[in-house]
This record gives structure tokens, sequence and C-alpha cells, in this order.
């Protein structure tokens, strides 16, 4: 099975992309899809044997919605040069911003197989702009272009709307103005109401049509419905017989319908900003060798193998591996973390990470979608497009809603006008009133503008969620468990205790314990080494490594032992008044290393596993928040007891396999709990796989393992407070916006029929209901950015940084 993002345009409502949905599923090799209104695109789980990504496309063409192709960098994965070498025409319905070789855009294809052929360019190219105009929209849309074109639809509606006020009798006897011309009054309205009516509400007319096509009933159904009726039923009266005109109601109806989508869909194109941060980072060119020299390239056109420059200031464009020259490289924008990393021959480098200072080569190894800046669009973007429990059941509720507005709208005309006897004026505006009162598109906005803006936050922090099941289980974790090694700890042996003989300097001591070790390799060694960083070390002659003890050396012409209490004995070495501490330090899990001269004791180095800086204040914060902690270990009892102690921890599992984690896992979810783990994503992936929600920490651009729920780029366990945190803020966000719409449908509709006569809406107060509660609902996601949450940086409190955290804000 085989996964893919591809574009999917004009979505005008959630249920819209619920018959594409539909739709979709209908092909035969089709496992799964979801399709996202806010971002635009559907992430389609599909069989490579039995359907292609053209079938998929095409589907979503039959479907009335023009799909450019898949969703990635373009300039990293669409290389399209032309049979004669020189440059390619760039192809139809690819979306750049005003630097042309500077823009990734979300809406941009990259799949080379879903493109035409060159010669059928023109062809499709004139098909895209007949699919463009009949939406009302002009070629080659992206969702800042649909915006502005719903504003400016909306002030030509209002431009031909003010005059009808002019004309319109509104309760008076006579008109403000007499009709020119000898024209009828009905006359001038109908054209002034035509302008304001036929143009702008052309993409809600289209939306219908492809919804009822695809076998759904969505909010353009409802706007149709109740702008047409007016407006319809005044034309008739104006020409065919005699009545009452709505021209006014329509027009006016109309005008605050295009107001309130205006600004729902710029909260929707803000709730996509991490994405479209994500694709901005790649640079647009690189320089390679080819042919023995150098020249610049797009980045599109890189192979695997080629070599490419980097020098100070550079971005790097695609994922390869040192071979000359050294440097430090800021991978902040992907990675999050913060210090600049040193890179040597040998060392990887990633792709739109930026070069700090040095001039160094390497050699790409993935390009194009394999990229980790590719894997992580694709994983960000999977997790945007998948829903939620609460998702599903909002969906269905949104098709019944529209139904129910048809349905209650026509009982409403049939009890005030047959049954009651009122006017028809009167009937006829109740029911249109209930037709555009019904807010569907609140209810279907509800979870996905969360999820989006959720993920994106998380993105910025460099917290990936796979999908949007992983970000609610996240806020129902009883326990976390903590694989020590790495996760907790540092992972790697490091001095923590110096304890000196009486008289003797500590710098002294690390000092002479560095000379021995210069040039070892040994884990021990090294982390001496570290601790005595801008010591100066004396040389250290007549070295001899005394196998399982320790080692032996001259250092300024006497004899210096450095190793276990072994060699001490061995050497007839007392260690006198530091017995006690040796005792202390080896009780307390520590690796004691003795450092003696002239047969004397100097001192006792401890070495040990070091917990991370944060990991204690990592357990407390989970603990504040009623998550109990575990941690899983190799270690004996002892010691396990001892680090769970130091930590605060509340469950210690220890004498554990790597085999056996998972089991553990297991046992603790036989107890009624809900269980996360922690891990490094390979020797803990099937304790990974068997919690509830798994955490990969430390993955770097490592996001693709199929392991883990949530990846944490990062290797700082206080990610995991920031990803509940992110997941609880983004749930309470769901619940918010879900019981709104709800509530304001179940209190909108008595209102909008007529219940509590003699009060009554009007449809325009309708129209800027509805409107409003899907804006309402959009904002209230929308603010989740701004919210300050325990190991989450907000888009405001990190604009203007370099990073991709900044980029998004």
């Amino acid at each position: 099975m085989k996964t893919i993002n591809l574009h999917v345009g004009a979505l005008l409502s959630p249920l819209g992309a619920l018959g594409v949905e539909r739709q979709l599923a209908k092909l035969d090799g089709v496992a799964d899809v979801a399709v996202n209104q806010v971002s635009g695109s559907a992430t389609v789980n599909y069989d490579e044997a039995r359907v292609t990504p053209a079938v998929i496309k095409e589907a979503i063409d039959q479907c009335g919605h023009h799909c450019t192709g898949e969703l990635a960098p373009s300039h990293l994965c669409q290389r399209a040069p032309s049979s004669s070498g020189t440059a390619a025409v760039k192809p139809p319905g690819t979306f750049h911003r005003k630097h042309d070789h500077s823009a990734m855009r979300q809406e941009t294809p990259i799949a080379a197989e879903l493109l035409p052929p060159a010669h059928k360019h023109a062809d499709h190219a004139m098909q895209m702009d007949d699919m463009s105009h009949e939406m009302g929209h002009g070629a080659g849309m992206d969702m800042q272009d649909m915006v502005r074109d719903m504003r400016n639809r909306f002030f030509i509606s209002l431009a031909f709307s003010l005059p009808i006020f002019v004309f319109s009798p509104m309760g008076m006897t006579t008109p403000l103005l007499t009709p020119p011309f000898g024209l009828s009054l009905n006359v001038i309205l109908f054209f002034l109401a035509s302008g304001a009516i036929l143009y702008p509400v052309w993409p809600f007319v289209v939306a219908a049509y492809r919804a009822l096509k695809n076998g759904v009933l969505n909010m353009a159904v409802l706007v149709v419905l109740s702008v047409g009726t007016g407006y319809l039923f005044s034309v008739g009266a104006t020409f065919f017989f005699a009545g009452e005109q709505f021209y006014e109601a329509s027009a006016i109806l109309l005008v605050f319908i295009l107001l309130g989508h205006w600004l729902e869909m710029r909260a929707r194109a803000g709730a996509s900003a991490a994405i479209r941060a994500l694709l901005d980072l790649a640079p647009p060119k690189a320089n390679v060798i080819r042919s023995g020299r150098e020249i610049e390239v797009p980045t599109a056109e890189v192979l695997a193998g080629d070599a490419v420059v980097i020098r100070p200031g550079n971005k790097i464009p695609v994922d390869g591996r040192v071979t000359e020259g050294r440097s430090t490289v800021d991978e902040s924008m992907l990675t999050g973390e913060s210090m600049p990393v040193d890179k040597k021959p040998g060392d990887t480098v990633i792709g739109a990470t930026i070069n700090k200072s040095g001039t160094f080569r390497y050699t790409a190894t993935k390009v194009g979608a394999d990229t980790a800046l590719a894997q992580i669009v694709k994983l960000v973007q999977e997790a945007q497009n998948s829903k939620a429990p609460a998702q599903l059941l909002a969906d269905r509720a949104s098709q019944w809603l529209v139904l129910a507005a048809v349905l209650i709208g026509l009982l409403t005309f049939i009890v005030w006008f047959w049954w009651l006897g009122k006017p028809l004026l009167f009937a006829l505006t109740l029911t249109i009133t209930v037709f555009v009162i019904a807010c569907p598109d609140a209810l279907g906005l509800a979870t996905p503008m969360a999820v989006m803006v959720g993920t994106g936050l998380g993105a910025m922090n460099g917290i990936l969620f796979k999908n949007a099941g992983a970000l609610e289980e996240a806020t129902k974790l009883d326990v976390v468990v903590f694989d020590k090694t790495g996760t907790l700890t540092m992972g790697q042996p490091e001095v923590v205790e110096v304890v000196p003989a009486s008289g003797v300097d500590q710098r002294e001591i690390l000092g002479i314990a560095a000379s021995v070790e210069a040039g070892s390799d040994h884990p021990l060694a090294q982390a001496i080494l570290r601790r005595a960083a801008g010591i100066d070390a004396g040389k250290a002659d007549s070295f001899t490594n005394l196998e399982g003890m320790g080692a032996q050396a001259t250092v300024g012409g006497k004899p210096v032992f450095l190793g276990n209490r072994r060699l001490m004995n061995a050497q007839n070495i007392d260690i006198g008044e530091l017995k006690r501490d040796a005792e202390r330090l080896q009780g307390a899990g520590r690796t004691v290393v003795h450092l003696a001269r002239d047969n004397k004791i100097l001192a006792l180095i401890a070495i040990a596993d070091k917990p991370r800086p944060t990991a204690a204040d990592t357990i407390k914060q989970l603990q504040a928040r009623g998550v109990q902690v575990a941690m899983i270990t190799g270690d004996n009892q002892g010691t396990a007891e001892r680090i769970g102690h130091e930590l605060g921890i509340d469950i210690v599992l220890a004498d554990v396999l790597p085999g056996q984690k998972a089991s553990k896992v297991k046992e603790l979810q036989s107890q009624g709990k809900k269980v996360g783990m922690v891990g490094d994503g390979v020797n803990d992936a099937p304790a990974l796989t068997q919690a509830d929600v798994g955490f990969a920490i430390g993955a770097g651009t490592d996001v693709a393992m199929e392991s883990a729920d949530v990846v944490l780029m990062k290797s700082d366990p206080y990610d995991v407070v920031g990803a509940i945190e992110l997941s609880r803020a983004t749930l309470r966000k769901m619940h918010q916006n879900l019981w709104w719409a709800v509530g304001y449908n179940v209190v909108a509709f008595p209102l909008a029929a007529g219940v509590f006569y003699p009060f009554t809406l009007s449809p325009e107060i309708a129209a800027l209901a509805m409107s409003g509660s899907s804006a309402l609902v959009a904002v209230n996601a929308l603010m989740l950015k701004r919210t300050k949450l325990s190991g989450i940086k907000s888009a405001g409190a990190i604009a203007g940084s370099p990073t991709l955290a900044g980029a998004t804000a």
C-alpha cells in the first residue's frame, strides 16, 4: 500500500469534501481516503497494483474539483526538462509566488506521473481555464487567491445592493427616488438585484451542483435554495404574475453570506500556515560539480551522487554526506536543536538547514521526495487530513442537518401559509430564513480547523503527530513509560562527580586523568576527556593497558594508575579516607574510577549515564497533570530503584530485556490504564506499537518510523509534556467548537421558523448568524496559536525567529 497527498481545488464546504471522499472510496484499489476542506487536499491510501495516482487525480477532476497533482515542494521534487535540454516550460497548474524560483506552495504539484505530456500542455491549460471559469474563479487559484475572489464578489454584491435600498420602499409608501426613464420599480430592482446576485453567487451554484452530483447535501445547497427562491419568485412577480418581490431581501442576504465566507476563508488560510512555512524552507538553487566545474542548477535538478558545494550562509539544498571540509550547521529549523552542529567528512547534512561557517562539499544521498523536508511535509499533511473520531460523527450530523433545514423550511411554509393563513410574503420570508440559518459548516469545520492548527503548532515545536487519533488519544493517557537509556538519560557515560583526597585540586586531578586517557576511544575515557576539556594535560609516557583493571602511565616523571578497585588492590594502594565515598558512589549505581600517583590515592571519579537536564522537571510536570510516570530499564532492581527515587518516578520496571518491553506495556494496559511509551523508535519499536500512544524521541529527521504515533524531533523528554499539553488544548478547542455548532443550530431553527412569534428573524440577520457561526469556529481554533502551553512556544512568542517556528508565525 502507498499513501499520496493530492490537491483538491475549490472546496467551498466541509460537506463538499465529504462528497469527494465518497467518490474516491468507490475506486478499486483505494483502501482509505480523507479529504480536508481547510487545507484543500486529500490523503489517499491505495494499492499501486490496482490503481494509479493518475486515475485518482482523474476521479477528483470528475467530482468537479480540479486536481493539480501531488502536494510537496515543487522545486525539490519536480524535474521536467524539455527534450532539447533547454529550460522546461512550467507545467500548468504550478503555483508560484512573486519570485518564481523561490516559491513552494501547498497547492503545487510534484508527481511527474500526474503531469500530462508536453504536447498536451496547451489542451490541459485550456481545460484548467474552463474549469476555473465554470467555478467563477480565475485559472490556477490557490487559497489566498480564492480569499481575494470572495472579497471581490462581496464588494460587487454590496455595490449593487446599496442602490436597492434607495429604490426599495423599505416599509414606506413611496421610494426615496423615482425610477428613471419611466421604468417600473420592479424592473429597476430586477436589474440591480441581478447584478448583486448572479455573478457573486456563482461559486455557490457550482458547489451545490458538485455536491448533489457527488451524493451529498451541503451549505451551498441551502444558500442556493434561500437566495434562489427569493430571486426567482421576485422575477416571476416582475414579469409573469402579480405578487410581492424579494429583491431587497435576496440581495442583502447574499451580501451577508459573502461577508461571512470571506472572513471564514481568511481564517482557513491562516490555519495552513505551518505547511506553507515548511514548504518555504528549502533553497531554490544549488551549486554542484559537473564535468569538473561548478555550476548553479535548480534544486529540483540535483541528482543522487552529485557533489554539492556549500559556502558560509548557504542553505543546504538536499540531504547528503560530507566529503571535504568542516563547518557548523544550524539545524534548528527542522530538528529544533538550538546549538549549531559541527560537521566533518563522513557526517550527514540535512536539506533546508543553514551553513554557519566554513566551506565544504558533500555528496547528495537523498533528493526529491526522499529528503527529510519532503518526508516531514508529507507527515504533517497526512496528520492534518486525518479525522479524529469526533469528526466522523460531525460529518454525519452535518448531512442530516442540511436535510433537516430543507424539511423544516418546507414545513414552516405549509404551517404559516396554508394552516395559519398568513400572507405569502410572510410565509416565504420565514422559509428562506430557515434555509439560510442552518449552519452545517460550523459542524464540519469544528474539528478539522482545530486539528490543522494543533498539528501545525506541534510541527513548529518539533512535535509531529501522525494522525488526529493520536492527538485525541494523548489526552487520555494515565501512564507514560520512559525507556531509561537515551530518553531520561543522555545515553552516554558522563563524569557526574569528582571526589578528591585532602589537599588535592580538582583541576589537577582531571589534568592527570586526561593525560593517561589521551587517545583512548573507550567510553569511560571519553567521558573523562569531555569533563577535562580546556584543562592543560601533561604528556603521558610508558602507557600500558591493564586488561580488566584500567591503565598505567608515567606523568611528570611519576607513575600514575587509573582504574577500578581491583587495580588499586593489585598495586597495594590504600584508598583510606575515600573508602566510604567509594561505597556510596557504587551504591548509587555509579562506575567509580580510582586515580593514584606514587602509590597514593588522589581521587575518585564517578561516571554514570547522566540524567537529561529536563528529565526531573518532565516527570514533575506529568505528575502535576495526573499522569503517572514509569521507567523501563535493563538495570538491576537496586540500581533502577535508586535512579527512580532520584528522579521521582512512580513505577520502576527493572531487569527488562529489550524483547520484554512490549509485554510490560501490555501488563499496564491490562490494569485498565491508557499507556504512552517513549523510546528511540528502533529497539523500542514493539513497545511503541503496543502502547496506546507511541512517542519516538530524538528522531531528528527520521520521521517516517512506522512504530511511533508522535515523533519528537529533539532529544528532550520535556517535549512529551508539550505534546500532551498541545493535545489537551486542541481537544478543548474541538469540544468548544462542537458544542457551539450544536447549540447554535438547536436554537436557530425554532427562531427562524417563527416558533416565538411575534418575535421573528429576518433572512439578513439569519445570514449574518450563519456566516458568523462558521467564522467564530474558525477564529476560535486559530486562538490556539496564542495559547500559553507548557513545553510549547506560541506563534506570537516566536515571531521573527529564523526557524520553522518563526516562519510559521
